[in-house]
């Protein structure tokens, strides 16, 4: 595939330097792009780069176009990085080989289901009966969508991901390999007593289900539990990645990201326009406003009520010697202060 840079240029919206008739036939990084390609700058930081550069066309910020026009053609978009993602998309339909309507003659699908004609689903799949599977919606290999499960229009569930029974998913959805959405929470009563009763654990049957909104994805080997009563929620926008857990009737506001390996335990409420950094964890019951950002590997204890930009951990201990440590901690400047004010007297 080749495309013309005057097509690219009205396709992202920007202003072209160079021949609207020359074309380019691939996306690769500014260090590697050749006259073949097409590359994009969005940060500044790497401007020297901009002019060894081989590449055919390069997509910079209004700050470069002077550099930029001084090595060849460029593209010059109030975001590059926005116009970046843009074109990989547009790129990426014109590429990839779009699954054929119609279900396999190796899936297997349930009397009572209800599949759109134009849905695809793939071998070796299984739809349970009462579900629905919207136009356009893709059913990868070795999927299980179960019984009274929804999947949106457009939504495309990649090879081996189940969702479970009662689980929906809106439109224009992805889930990636092996995320399994409608797990059991992890619900278990302690059985108290002596004996051979006591100490044992009963599980708390799960009845809620997990609601997914529009547009989400959902990263590999991700894994959603559904509600122990209530339905655990995904709002519209969420972008969840690889490796994450979310428990028991969480609550995921629109448009926050979640980056891999963090834990939601259960019943956190996370508002909308959020971002967690990679490894963090939440621990359950806790409310996260709107418009909090919290770094990686950040340990979140306490409920966030106020937006902003959040950090820490603090090292295992014993129990009880952490709770002291960690309220000294939280003191720190305050004595900090009060340590310099006494040395001024002195």
């Amino acid at each position: 595939m080749s495309a013309r840079l005057g097509e690219l240029a009205a396709l992202l919206g920007g202003e072209l330097i160079g021949d609207p008739g020359a074309e380019v036939a691939r996306i690769a990084p500014l260090e590697s792009a050749g006259p073949d390609a097409i590359s994009f700058l969005a940060s500044a930081r790497y401007q020297s780069q901009l002019a060894g550069s081989t590449a055919g066309c390069v997509i910079v910020a209004p700050a470069l176009r002077d550099a930029a026009a001084a090595r060849g053609a460029a593209i010059v978009c109030a975001d590059p990085y926005l116009a970046f993602a843009r074109l990989t998309q547009w790129w990426a339909a014109r590429t990839r080989r779009a699954p054929e309507p119609g279900v396999d003659a190796r899936a297997v699908v349930e009397e009572g289901a209800l599949i759109d004609p134009q849905a695809s689903v793939a071998a070796l799949a299984h739809v349970a009966r009462g579900a629905r599977i919207a136009a356009g919606a893709v059913v990868g290999p070795l999927c299980q969508v179960g019984e009274g499960a929804v999947v949106g229009e457009g939504t495309v569930l990649k090879g081996r991901v189940t969702l479970a029974d009662g689980c929906r998913i809106g439109a224009r959805g992805l889930v990636h390999a092996g995320a399994v959405i409608g797990a059991d929470g992890f619900g278990f009563a302690p059985v108290r007593g002596e004996g051979t009763e006591g100490g044992r654990w009963e599980k708390i049957a799960q009845l809620g289900a997990v609601v997914i909104g529009d547009d989400v994805e959902i990263g590999a080997n991700t894994c959603i539990d559904r509600g122990a009563l209530a339905d655990t929620l995904v709002d519209d926008g969420v972008k969840i990645d690889n490796l994450v857990q979310v428990g028991h009737n969480v609550s995921i506001g629109a448009h926050t990201a979640i980056a891999g390996n963090v834990g939601i335990a259960g019943s956190a409420q996370i508002g909308r326009h959020c971002s967690i950094g990679g490894a963090a964890c939440i621990l359950g019951h806790l409310r996260i406003v709107d418009h909090v950002q919290i770094t990686v590997a950040t340990v979140v204890t306490r409920s966030i009520l106020k937006p902003g930009l959040y950090s820490g951990a603090f090292p295992f201990d014993d129990n009880a010697a952490w709770e002291k440590n960690a309220a000294t901690l939280r003191q720190l400047h305050a004595l900090r202060e009060r340590l310099r004010a006494l040395e001024r007297k002195a």
